[in-house]
């Protein structure tokens, strides 16, 4: 009844207005928690612009650089921004991965349903929630949108592409050594991550009843992550 998009801006203001009430995202505000004095922030996945305004709000000081192709998702998040009147947040149009190309997105759809938080880039190595509405989008690499920027933290959701988003961030990330908070679900795309941050130089961490600790597969079933460089 309320159409598509006025239905996700309904839906995104009440998940804002209650997102620290959740205790599903109480490892997003351990990673906000960590951040001190932040100049630039990288939401990279920012959806509906839900954590980009707790990001602004948080750290009216710091750039907050939203990065989001999908077009509904997009006219939310403008809508978001306008909506709690940040004035530090930059909307970035456009996919992130590890080359400059066009690539195809796809918002997966079930039935009648269109589940705009699983879009994601369209890629041999990802093989579920491949139905739906198709985009072709701009990708980048992070190495290239942002050459001389100081990274202080990195929000990466992008549903399994998160392991080609980072390989093209590399040289930032080898330069900055940003703060990194991850979703990653268990499966390959978790491994490459691990396996490429932790050559970089950075712990796997999870929340553990409120406190930082180190990741242990053997024990931890979480599916976010935050990454700090090693001392």
């Amino acid at each position: 009844m309320l159409g598509f998009r006025r239905y996700l801006i309904v839906f995104s203001r009440f998940k804002i207005v209650t997102l620290r009430k959740d205790k599903k995202e109480a490892d997003f505000f351990a990673f906000v928690d960590l951040l001190k004095h932040p100049a630039t922030i990288l939401d990279i996945g920012a959806n509906l612009g839900i954590m980009t305004v707790h990001l602004g709000k948080k750290f009216p000081a710091a750039t907050i650089h939203a990065i989001e192709p999908i077009p509904d998702n997009l006219a939310v998040l403008y809508a978001n921004i306008r909506r709690y009147r940040l004035k530090n947040v930059e909307v970035h149009e456009l996919a992130v991965g590890d080359e400059e190309k066009t690539v195809k997105m796809v918002l997966p759809v079930q039935g009648k349903t269109r589940m705009q938080g699983l879009s994601h880039v369209k890629h041999e190595s990802i093989t579920e929630w491949n139905e739906g509405d198709e985009f072709e989008v701009q990708c980048t690499k992070l190495d290239t949108l942002f050459p001389q920027e100081q990274v202080d933290a990195i929000k990466l959701d992008v549903e399994n592409f998160e392991f080609f988003a980072l390989r093209g961030g590399i040289e930032i990330i080898q330069r900055t050594h940003p703060v990194i908070y991850a979703e990653l679900w268990d499966n390959e795309n978790r491994v490459k991550c691990f396996d490429l941050l932790t050559g970089l130089g950075y712990t796997i961490n999870v929340v553990e009843n409120g406190i930082l600790v180190p990741f242990d597969p053997l024990n931890h079933t979480q599916q976010n992550f935050i990454f700090l460089i090693g001392e």
